[in-house]
């Protein structure tokens, strides 16, 4: 089965939405690396619904008018890629994880790395939020977009990187935040 994809400009720059059927199967970047996402041949389709549905639903979220999407989705990988990305659709918005709790999510945190190269081939970029995992330590880490559309993303859902790059850890008091979601009864450790 062929692949329709659609063109769409946003605020972290061109992306090119792909359905396969009646599904969304991939949010590329216009900076795509070769082979980090594999799919059959495509071809242009300005009037495929899911797409034009997409495209509305990406343009309300970028406006910060939506907080989480319901296109129909279909993952191709392997089957821990697949249960990987489920996971990531799990992250609420404004929220970030790491990599060891997604693999402890998985049952298995000695899975981290492979949690990683899993996120790393992640095809649904932004709907399925691989933006939101971040190192251990909090700092920001690769992303198929580049980290400065990893920073935008996350500033759209209220979380501050204070100008943070690669291997320098994000708003402390945001990891605070998010270790009180996970148990109330947790000290602030500021």
């Amino acid at each position: 089965m062929d692949y329709a994809y659609k063109l769409i400009d946003s605020p972290v720059g061109q992306l090119t939405l792909v359905a396969k059927g009646d599904k969304l199967a991939a949010i590329l970047w216009d900076n795509e690396r070769a082979g980090r996402v594999r799919l059959g041949e495509m071809v242009p389709d300005e009037d495929c619904p899911v797409l034009l549905e997409t495209q509305r639903q990406l343009s309300e979220y970028f406006a910060g008018r939506r907080t989480g999407f319901d296109v129909p989705l279909v993952f191709e990988g392997t089957d821990f890629q697949k249960r990987v990305w489920a996971a990531l659709l799990t992250i609420p918005y404004g929220q970030t994880r790491t990599y060891l709790e997604i693999a402890r999510q998985l049952g298995n945190e000695k899975a981290v790395r492979a949690v990683g190269a899993a996120n790393g081939r992640n095809p649904i970029s932004i709907i399925a939020p691989c933006h939101r995992v971040i190192g251990a330590g909090g700092e920001l880490t690769g992303f198929g977009g580049g980290l400065p559309a990893k920073k935008a993303l996350l500033a759209i859902e209220g979380i501050s990187t204070e100008g943070r790059d690669a291997g320098q850890a994000i708003d402390p008091r945001r990891k605070v935040q998010h270790r009180r979601r996970e148990d109330p009864n947790q000290l602030p450790l500021l």
